[in-house]
């Protein structure tokens, strides 16, 4: 009876051992892998900045108590980071799907302009109906703009980063002819402005606080997007057929899923989200379509997402440092040149990805040895 017990204690500490290890490399793989790559980021950017001669601990922390050290400047990071939680919610959707979503700068683009054309066309609109046909028209045509490249995909197997890549490239001539031959207001390179009924209210007019800043109430649409894909993927049939077809193709086609729809649905919301993005811009800022407001936002997206590990609300977070970086960039400016910032993202990545290609090597080779031998 007492061997019997030492050997159920043996087992129960076996097991208890096997989760603390896979527990450990959960960790690793979701939590210490991006924090890791974050410092060592920072390291490599530092003696970046000691080489142009400027102290990397008085730059970064001026750069860090710029930008949260008084509310204008967390409004201006919470500003920078809203259309990069938009465009790394639409990439991390498209990626559940196993799909390389590389058009959120066209997506973005496109719907940003629909926006505005909605805010000066239907000036005579209260704003509880021009508010929310702006904002579904830039979902509109940012779905129709991830629909074009998801049909390809579905029906003729093009790749859809190519067919993304090639689609932000199509946006922005599109765009750039209507801006230029058909809305333009005359020595400006943006169109009319659209209606004060269309226009996103600021929290500085709202709270009080965030004076001066831009910060605007696009960024409330922007967690409520995060709610409602992360409610899709994880709690109804849809969101499963969008994981099971990402995680395992061939499991899907056994299991009788319409896989065209699921490929076309995905790029079409993703493409949504994105086309969402612009409303930051268009409806809370500027309260115009103008060329080149993006400031590349669906890219560093996508760098957003693969940070986050496609979670919706630690895109939030990755989103916010991200606004930090750029905001804090400009704060230092005079200091040291400003591709350090850029530098320091395409770091980020790179270190993401070693890292993360690491720990799979690890856990990988950890199972083959706990494999039981022929």
């Amino acid at each position: 009876m007492r061997l019997v017990n030492i050997c159920w204690v043996c087992i129960l500490i076996k097991l208890i051992k096997r989760k603390i290890l896979n527990n450990i490399s959960k960790f690793t793989s979701y939590i210490a892998g991006p924090v890791i790559s974050i410092i060592l980021a920072l390291v490599t950017g530092g003696i970046m900045i000691a080489l142009t001669g400027q102290d990397p601990l008085l730059v970064y922390s001026i750069m860090f108590a710029d930008t949260l050290g008084n509310s204008y400047g967390i409004g201006q990071v919470l500003f920078k980071a809203t259309p990069l939680i938009f465009t790394g919610l639409s990439i991390a959707f498209a990626f559940r799907a196993g799909l390389f979503n590389i058009g959120a700068e066209g997506q973005m683009t496109v719907g940003a302009f629909a926006a505005a054309w909605a805010g000066f066309t239907f000036v005579n609109l209260p704003w509880i109906i021009l508010i929310p046909l702006s904002a579904a028209a830039g979902f509109a045509a940012g779905a129709l703009w991830g629909g074009i490249a998801g049909i390809l995909k579905a029906k003729y197997g093009s790749h859809e980063v190519i067919n993304t890549i090639m689609l932000n490239f199509i946006a922005l001539a599109i765009t750039s002819y209507l801006v230029n031959n058909v809305y333009l207001v005359p020595a400006t390179i943006h169109t009319p402005e659209i209606s004060p009924n269309a226009v996103l209210l600021r929290f500085d007019s709202l709270t009080g606080i965030f004076k001066g800043s831009p910060f605007n109430t696009s960024f409330v649409l922007a967690i409520a997007a995060c709610i409602i894909v992360y409610v899709l993927i994880n709690k109804t049939r849809f969101g499963y057929r969008i994981k099971t077809y990402g995680h395992s193709p061939n499991a899907a086609e056994y299991a009788r899923m319409k896989i065209k729809k699921i490929l076309t649905s995905a790029m079409v919301i993703a493409g949504g989200i994105a086309g969402l993005a612009g409303m930051n811009f268009v409806n809370g800022y500027k309260h115009y379509f103008e060329l080149g407001f993006s400031e590349n936002a669906g890219y560093v997206g996508i760098a957003v997402a693969l940070i986050a590990r496609n979670n919706p609300f630690a895109i939030i977070i990755v989103s916010i440092f991200f606004g930090i970086l750029d905001y804090g960039g400009l704060t230092v400016n005079t200091m040291v040149p400003k591709e350090i910032v850029t530098i320091l993202q395409g770091m980020i990545i790179l270190f993401i990805i070693s890292i993360t290609k690491i720990s799979e090597k690890f856990i990988n080779q950890r199972k083959i040895n706990r494999a039981p031998a022929d």
